[in-house]
């Protein structure tokens, strides 16, 4: 139980080994989106959940996870994970 615990906050973590909260957030969204659709796929369709929530769940989703990556890949280039400038070169 500590291992799956540990797993789910190292998912959740940035580099700095804080919460991310575009992380969260994303993620939260994937899951709903995907229990939604799995769940829909099997009832009536005047029950299921309009076409422009669904695609704005997933557009934030995607947001979220982008940000994200941009975030750590923008990380690294202006000076790693810990925020510090880039040494010049000599």
């Amino acid at each position: 139980m500590k291992k799956l615990l540990n797993g789910v906050k190292s998912l959740l973590s940035d580099e700095r080994g804080s919460i991310s909260s575009k992380r969260f957030v994303g993620i939260i969204c994937a899951l709903f989106l995907c229990v939604t659709l799995y769940q829909n796929s099997f009832s009536e369709e005047h029950i299921a959940p309009s076409a422009p929530l669904v695609e704005s769940v997933a557009a934030l989703a995607a947001a979220c996870l982008g940000l994200t990556s941009l975030d750590k890949i923008f990380g690294k280039v202006q000076g790693g994970s810990d925020g510090n400038a880039p040494n010049e070169p000599i």
